[in-house]
């Protein structure tokens, strides 16, 4: 199992930028992959961005609508991953959760809140 916790949410304007953490209880390098998936109000949950933990090649891979303005990376020495997100839109607005897959469970955890103004 793997606990995760979210932080670096807020309240940023339209074009801003915000960093998103996510520190896992355990070694990252024990986990298949992470990543970071949003939920608008009204909407299902969506994938953001994911990249593999459990190898060296950190391959990472995006959502059409993030791509070229969010990056996820991972600092397996503190155990962290991060979601860079730059270009920041209203459409953006959600609770974003960072998730871990394990073999075939998927640990999730409590949220953050990223709002854009216009």
């Amino acid at each position: 199992q793997v606990q995760l916790v979210e932080s670096g949410g807020g309240l940023v304007q339209a074009g801003g930028s915000l960093r998103l953490s996510c520190a896992a209880s355990r070694s990252i390098g024990s986990i298949n992959a992470m990543g970071w998936y949003r939920q608008a109000p009204g909407k299902q949950r969506e994938l953001v961005a994911t990249i593999y933990t459990i190898t060296s090649s950190g391959i990472a891979n995006y959502a059409d609508s993030v791509k070229g303005r969010f990056t996820i990376s991972r600092d397996n020495a503190k155990n962290m991953v991060y979601l860079q997100m730059n270009s920041l839109k209203p459409g953006d607005t959600a609770v974003y959760y960072c998730n871990a897959r394990m073999g075939v469970s998927y640990y999730w955890g409590q949220g953050t809140q990223v709002t854009v103004s216009s």
